[in-house]
């Protein structure tokens, strides 16, 4: 038989199947289609002990934010409900602000002053600004603030004790530390029985104000010293000029007593001050005008008024 007619040999057939495409061998066999009915919407739900037993797992899983955020909301409602009575209740509201610590300020120009008032809420009161308006009234140190429940508003004052009145321009009291605190008022007795320091430049107190308040302490100073003796004269000025020279004058008849520069010598100048002012009479006394310890430290000039008086 030609094998040319049984469809050539095994290398012919396979070169023919070559170029056919392969998708052109597959076979597609005729059969029933593999399709599903949709059911319904209710036969794609879960079963009911599905549902029952996917809710329960949520529900213990949820169970601590769920005891959680019920405890927040409690207690935040209490907090509020706490409030509200503390704040409303007519039982907190002030009667009383005591007032301790005050000597030159009354309680009433005190309170005039404070951001809190007789009837308001004890807890409402901000202690923080009550504290500040307290320390800046005048002469007042320091203070603090504090509640005494249920209706009792206490402020403890610390004022300042004057050592002086400082000439800066205007007349200032200052404290033993050489700081003003407050402008001198003479006609409501600010600077009685204190003395009064001259000769300080405004101008050198604003440039350097540790400066000139180490310069105030150093006369205190030399002013204690001088009173380390009751029978010195009674001082009621001290002047300072540009170099530190020291002239203190008395307080009855304003003698100009020049000590020089303050120093070390400065006690033993007193000293030859003291033997000078025991040799003068009574009259000598009342009349010297000015006594010069300040050139040597064993030497004192006494100027005398020539005027019977």
């Amino acid at each position: 038989m030609d094998r040319s007619r049984r469809g050539g040999t095994k290398q012919a057939r396979a070169s023919s199947d070559a170029g056919v495409p392969a998708a052109s061998r597959l076979t597609v066999r005729g059969g029933k289609k593999n399709r599903r009915r949709p059911g319904s919407l209710w036969s794609r739900l879960p079963r009911p002990r599905v549902a029952v037993d996917a809710c329960g797992r949520a529900l213990r899983r949820s169970l601590p934010a769920i005891g959680v955020t019920a405890a927040l909301t409690a207690a935040g409602f209490g907090v509020w409900a706490g409030y509200r009575f503390l704040t409303t209740n007519e039982r907190f509201a002030i009667t009383t602000i005591e007032i301790t610590g005050e000597r030159h300020l009354t309680e009433d120009q005190i309170r005039a002053r404070l951001p809190v008032h007789l009837g308001d809420n004890v807890f409402e009161a901000d202690l923080g600004q009550v504290a500040e308006a307290a320390r800046a009234l005048p002469w007042v140190r320091s203070a603090e603030a504090r509640r005494v429940l249920p209706r009792t508003i206490v402020i403890d004052l610390r004022e300042h004790e004057a050592a002086a009145v400082v000439e800066l321009g205007e007349l200032y009291l200052v404290d033993a530390a050489g700081h003003p605190f407050k402008r001198a008022q003479l006609e409501a007795g600010d600077g009685a029985g204190l003395p009064v320091i001259t000769g300080l430049p405004r101008q050198a107190y604003e440039a350097a104000p540790e400066v000139t308040a180490r310069t105030i302490v150093t006369a205190l100073a030399a002013l204690a010293t001088w009173r380390s003796d009751p029978t010195r004269p009674a001082i009621g000025e001290i002047h300072l000029d540009t170099h530190h020279a020291l002239t203190l004058r008395t307080y009855e008849r304003a003698t100009a007593i020049q000590l020089g520069t303050i120093g070390p010598e400065l006690a033993a100048r007193m000293q030859t001050f003291d033997a000078a002012w025991a040799e003068l009479s009574e009259p000598e006394r009342l009349r010297a005008r000015a006594i010069h310890v300040d050139a040597r430290i064993d030497q004192v000039t006494v100027a005398l008024n020539t005027s019977s008086r």
